[in-house]
C-alpha cells in the first residue's frame, strides 16, 4: 500500500492503517522527541501524544511538501506545548549575553556524551538550543513557536551553548586527569 492511500485510511480511522503508519514513523519521531525531552519516559509520553494528535489532523494533510515533516512538525509542537503549559520559559534581560560557539572535535566526546548533556539542560534553554542548532529554525520562528521574545531565544541559545562547552571541557578535563 502506497503512503497516499494509507493516509486516506488512516483519515477514516482504520485501525490497521494507523498501526501501519505508526510502525513506519515511530522510530524516528521517537528520536525527535528525545531530543526535546529530559528523558526516556517523557519522550514515550510526548510521541504518543503526538500520535493521537497525527491521527485527529491527519484528513488536514494536503499532500503538499513531506509528509514525514509534517509529522516531525506536529511531535516537535506536541512536545513543546507541554512546556508551554509548564511556563518554564520567562522573560529574561537580554543584554551583555555573550555567544559561544560550541565545537566538539575530539573523539573523547562521545555522541551518547553529547545526547545526555543536551537532556540535561534546564527545558528553556534544551528546546532553543535544539530548535536552532539540531532542527534549523531561525529565532524569529522559535520565538513564535515558543510565545517568547527574539531575545529571549538568542539569549537561551547563548546560555546552551556556555553550560554545554563548560561540560564538555570538564568532561575532557576529567579524562585527561585519568589517563596521566
Amino acid at each position: 500500500m502506497g503512503l497516499k492511500q494509507l493516509i486516506q485510511k488512516c483519515s477514516k480511522n482504520d485501525t490497521k492503517a494507523q498501526a501501519e503508519l505508526y510502525q513506519l514513523f515511530s522510530g524516528k519521531l521517537f528520536s525527535v522527541c528525545l531530543k526535546y525531552c529530559k528523558n526516556y519516559a517523557e519522550a514515550e509520553d510526548n510521541l504518543q501524544d503526538a500520535f493521537v494528535t497525527i491521527f485527529n489532523k491527519i484528513s488536514q494533510y494536503k499532500h503538499k511538501g513531506s509528509f514525514e515533516g509534517w509529522l516531525k512538525r506536529i511531535t516537535i509542537n506536541t512536545a513543546l506545548q507541554r512546556y508551554r503549559n509548564q511556563g518554564v520559559f520567562e522573560i529574561i534581560d537580554d543584554t551583555n549575553i555573550e555567544d559561544v560557539e560550541v565545537t566538539v572535535e575530539d573523539d573523547d566526546v562521545t555522541l551518547e556524551f553529547l545526547l545526555q548533556i543536551i537532556q540535561e539542560l534546564p527545558d528553556r534553554y534544551r528546546l532553543v538550543f535544539n530548535l536552532y542548532v539540531l532542527d534549523g529554525y531561525s529565532h524569529k520562528n522559535i520565538a513564535d513557536m515558543l510565545d517568547i521574545t527574539i531575545g529571549t531565544s538568542k539569549s537561551n541559545l547563548a546560555r546552551a551553548r556556555k553550560i554545554l562547552k563548560d561540560k564538555i571541557e570538564d568532561y575532557k578535563t576529567s579524562l585527561n586527569t585519568h589517563t596521566l
